[in-house]
């Protein structure tokens, strides 16, 4: 999902903002009127009026639909907080108990913006509340004894709207990334489907293609006869009706081909063993110089599988992520028995830190200790990997290759007869789309 998706709409902010003006207006005139405290109701109703033109302003600049960058996100959130503190430096600074509403502008941040603009708007607050500490006019109060609340107590609010500001601040940003990157997974994940379902609607199309195809393939064949009977046996009429009649054969072949791909027997290279599989997975990453140690181990006859680009790819992934991390060597072993395939990737790295171990396999987790070829992944590809094998019936397991030797090491396990099962691919370019290009 495109960051920009992400941007705050302009016309979330004004309404918030018009929300806070309502509510600032009722509790300076509820104050003044109401309870008939004194306060500077002229200045506190600029404060408030201020905010009042700058909506009124948005509103005739922008559209409602408008999404507002970063950086001027970060200027109105900032704005805001300037002009609470504006107002509470009229009502009596941190002893006003609406102090608290610092915290507002701050988790509207934590939850839109980058982390580093909602350290920016945490420290203004911080800075501006530490200013109301000790600059401010009275608390507004009636009668001649005001009270005057000690040093310590008002010490005391300005460290609960400290640690205030920094837990719901991380509290909410954690919470809005956990939510976004679960979106983007989740658009990962719909992308991968909508190409696989397009590519299963290959199989209707061909059905209906060598239906509609056999009636018109027959009447040229017939043709082709008739003008082969009534041709000069030589010259170029007749090495075009050779031509002609060939090419009707090979139509005929190809609709043979889409009407028995569900036969037994779909040709020598629909099937691969172990060796070959491990080698397609591979082959991509042998030009990057990193090199392979592969180790077959398992009583004859090997395992074969139906060639599946959908574990072809997950596997090639895996290969990938090991030759970015390796320092020399990638080793690539496989264990087969009569009741399951087990094929170990390995490489000599850093190996998975901690806290990645524990939850690799997820969405927008990168392995870290280094960047990758391409400039640094984003945690994507392993996921996808392991949805696509998976899928196909494989477990995953993720640990670090024991002492002395260093790196990762993920273990792939499939029984045996989901391993060999005669299926379709489940993904990639099927035998479908192969014979619909022929036939063009």
């Amino acid at each position: 999902m495109a960051r920009s998706g992400r941007h705050l709409r302009l016309d979330t902010l004004v309404r918030l903002r018009w929300l806070a003006i309502a509510g600032q207006s009722a509790a300076v005139a509820g104050v003044h009127f109401g309870l008939g405290f004194s306060l500077p109701f002229g200045w506190c109703f600029i404060v408030i009026a201020v905010s009042a033109w700058l909506n009124i302003a948005l509103r005739i600049r922008f559209p409602l639909s408008h999404r507002l960058k970063d950086r001027p996100a970060t200027a109105l959130l900032g704005f805001d907080i300037v002009q609470l503190a504006a107002l509470l430096y009229l009502t009596g600074g941190l002893q006003n108990p609406f102090a608290i509403l610092f915290l507002a502008p701050v988790m509207i941040s934590a939850t839109a913006l980058p982390p580093q603009r909602t350290l920016l708007l945490g420290v203004l607050a911080v800075a501006l509340a530490t200013l109301l500490s000790r600059y401010h006019l009275p608390l507004p109060w009636t009668g001649a004894d005001r009270p005057v609340l000690p040093p310590f107590y008002q010490l005391g609010n300005w460290v609960a709207l400290v640690l205030g500001l920094a837990f719901t601040g991380i509290y909410a940003w954690r919470v809005a990334k956990e939510a976004r990157d679960l979106s983007d997974a989740l658009a990962a994940t719909e992308l991968v489907l909508a190409r696989e379902q397009h590519l299963s609607q290959l199989d209707g199309l061909a059905a209906a293609a060598a239906h509609e195809l056999g009636t018109p393939l027959g009447t040229i064949a017939l043709v082709a006869r008739e003008l082969t009977r009534l041709a000069p046996p030589e010259g170029e009429m007749a090495e075009d009706i050779a031509l002609l009649r060939e090419q009707v054969e090979r139509c005929r072949g190809i609709l043979g081909k889409l009407s028995s791909l569900q036969d037994d027997d779909a040709g020598p290279l629909d099937q691969l063993t172990l060796r070959l599989l491990i080698e397609e997975a591979a082959g991509p990453q042998r030009p990057f110089g990193v090199p392979f140690e592969i180790s077959m181990n398992g009583d004859k006859p090997e395992p074969v599988c139906r060639r599946n680009p959908g574990m072809i790819y997950g596997l090639g992934n895996i290969v990938d992520n090991a030759v970015d991390f390796a320092r020399s060597t990638v080793a690539i072993a496989a264990e087969w028995s009569q009741g399951r395939v087990v094929l170990t990737i390995a490489d000599d790295g850093p190996g998975f830190p901690p806290d990645v171990l524990m939850r690799a396999g997820e969405p927008y987790l990168s392995r870290g200790g280094r960047e990758s070829r391409a400039g640094g992944g984003l945690g994507l590809g392993l996921f996808i990997a392991k949805t696509l094998l998976e899928r196909g019936g494989a477990t995953l397991e993720f640990s670090n290759r024991p002492a002395p030797a260093s790196g990762a090491s993920i273990r792939i396990t499939w029984p045996r007869e989901v391993f060999e099962a005669d299926l379709p691919a489940s993904g990639g370019t099927k035998p479908e789309a192969s014979a619909l290009h022929e036939l063009g």
